[in-house]
């Protein structure tokens, strides 16, 4: 798999609907997680809130969001991120570096519930950045 970018889409308990209808525009296979299948939410009524949407559309258009917990804060304007995945470990690895230089709110890229590397960072303008490094051994 080629290493792609694409937008990541915050939501606040509305993913499920916005990516269905996302999916209605654009066409495509909707794969969604739920916080519930990784056991990654301390409240218990958001375990069935998305923690990873992805849409691939058939002419390549590719979108990916979340319900963001309410545990963590949401502004519109500045839900959107920048999502970073692949295969290729060295590759990913030296972007994330090069982002990391004077980044702030970082969560390191490690080992991920769901195996592979991952890691959040807001660069030095203010972007948000997920970098995903799919089977990595991190």
């Amino acid at each position: 798999m080629p290493t792609r970018l694409n937008p990541y889409l915050n939501f606040r308990g509305t993913a499920r609907e916005a990516m269905e209808f996302y999916q209605s525009v654009f066409g495509g296979e909707l794969a969604m997680n739920t916080y519930a299948d990784f056991g990654t939410t301390e409240d218990p009524t958001e375990k069935d809130q998305i923690m990873h949407s992805q849409l691939e559309s058939p002419s390549g258009l590719t979108i990916m969001a979340a319900d963001t917990p309410a545990s963590m804060a949401l502004n519109v304007g500045d839900n959107v991120s920048v999502s970073l995945s692949g295969e290729d470990e060295d590759e990913l690895t030296g972007y994330w570096n090069k982002l990391a230089v004077d980044a702030q709110n970082t969560m390191g890229l490690n080992k991920a519930p769901w195996g592979d590397t991952f890691g959040m960072l807001t660069d030095k303008f203010g972007i948000n950045w997920l970098v995903n490094i799919s089977g990595s051994q991190g």
